[in-house]
């Protein structure tokens, strides 16, 4: 197996990508999860170095002063998200293939600073629409964080042409299929 490779699934919230980076990582025992550190509360079903590994807003900070971080974004005001380079450094040590679930802007990212040790995926929602009614059913949003995970949505879907790939979410299994085939192709 090729060493230090990365495989990158970005989208826009509620567009089906921890599904999708779910099934790729039980099909494909070589890929291991990259754990984000992000600086908001821990939710209730959220296990702190498995889901993310949740750090105060100066936590967060003072890491970025250290340069702790391959990449980070502050998504929204104080609300940070990011890579540790230690995270990359472990999964690398096992030869193994890191797995990046990151926002849009941290996967371009991700994909400059890997070049072609990386392919990069965006799940596309089939519409805004279609998007809202998703976080709608999810039921974690109140109505200003909806609205601006929305216009967020909007914003990012300017920016897929910059991903290798491009997965429509519009029917799970297909998009799994595609997805699967992509990654299969690449590692």
């Amino acid at each position: 197996m090729a060493k230090k490779k990365v495989v990158i699934i970005s989208a826009p919230s509620g567009a089906g990508k921890t599904t999708m980076v779910k099934h790729l990582l039980s099909h494909f025992p070589q890929l291991e999860f990259s754990v984000s550190a992000c600086s908001r509360p821990k939710r209730e079903n959220e296990t702190h170095g498995v889901d993310y590994y949740f750090l105060t807003v100066e936590e967060f900070k003072q890491r970025i002063q250290n340069n702790e971080f391959v990449e980070w974004q502050e998504v929204y005001p104080n609300s940070y998200y990011g890579t540790l380079k230690t995270e990359v450094e472990r999964i690398w040590a096992k030869n193994h293939i890191v797995l990046f679930d990151v926002d849009v802007l941290g996967g371009i990212n991700l994909k400059n600073i890997f070049k072609n040790k990386a392919v990069s995926i965006f799940i596309a929602p089939p519409s805004i629409s279609v998007l809202k009614e998703r976080l709608e059913k999810r039921g974690t949003e109140n109505a200003e964080s909806l609205k601006q995970r929305i216009e967020k949505a909007e914003y990012e879907m300017k920016f897929q042409s910059q991903f290798d790939y491009v997965v429509v979410n519009d029917n799970l299994q297909l998009a799994i299929e595609e997805i699967t085939a992509i990654v299969s192709k690449h590692i």
